[in-house]
């Protein structure tokens, strides 16, 4: 009944519902049954609820549903097949505080960092720096013959065996900073959209983390939603 009013626009959008006791008086409610009722909508997306004020409406309709899915761990960061990754960087590290922060992995934990530029083939663009971190005991990947032209997770699955279970990934803007805006021939400051990726195996150890920056206007990140299923 509560749903049916708010949709009819007998309560507007921005408007306060009656007090917790107004309504259990006029629908001849308990309070528990009320409470419940409210929580229902809440969840449904047609009110907000505050801890002693009045709960308020925030929409007649409920919101559309989507879900995301992804036919494989490269749909969580395409690039182009004309794309391809050359290295400026190789060494073995130990992550100090900052980097740590900034890849989600342990300090003084060991690693092999690869740094390279991500260049479309024809126009020699540069579309992407990314520093990518692995456990070393898959460094000599970066000896492979196709390392340039595949992802690295893609090389570790199949010469190591070892599969993406879990994958995290961090999307944020951020200005480019110095060592950054160099390898990206942009000025110091400029934005970038920067993806952090962890992909973690069936154990959930993390076994590579990559930190790309994109210059601003090079790069799209695309997604696909479909409305999820009512049944």
């Amino acid at each position: 009944m509560l749903e049916e009013r708010i949709q009819s626009g007998f309560w507007s959008v921005g408007s306060l519902l009656p007090s917790e006791a107004s309504l259990c008086k006029s629908y001849k409610a308990s309070r528990h049954t009320l409470r419940h009722a409210l929580q229902t909508l809440e969840v449904a997306g047609l009110i907000l609820r505050r801890q002693g004020a009045p709960a308020q409406v925030i929409s007649r309709q409920k919101p559309r549903k989507f879900t995301q899915s992804f036919n494989s761990p490269a749909d969580i960061l395409r690039y182009p097949r004309d794309t391809y990754r050359t290295n400026l960087i190789e060494e073995y590290v130990e992550l100090n505080d900052s980097t740590s922060k900034l890849v989600g992995a342990p300090v003084a934990s060991s690693w092999y960092h690869i740094g390279g530029v991500r260049k479309q083939e024809v126009s020699q663009q540069i579309i992407a720096w990314t520093d990518i971190y692995i456990l070393p005991q898959f460094a000599q990947l970066s000896r492979e013959p196709d390392h340039s032209q595949l992802m690295v997770f893609e090389q570790i699955e199949k010469k190591f065996g070892t599969k993406i279970d879990r994958a995290e990934v961090d999307v944020y803007a951020s200005k480019a900073m110095p060592i950054i805006a160099k390898h990206l021939k942009i000025k110091l400051g400029d934005p970038c959209l920067v993806i952090i990726r962890r992909y973690y195996d069936s154990r959930d150890q993390l076994f590579e983390i990559t930190v790309t920056h994109h210059p601003e206007d090079r790069y799209t990140y695309s997604m696909e939603f479909k409305g999820a299923s009512t049944n």
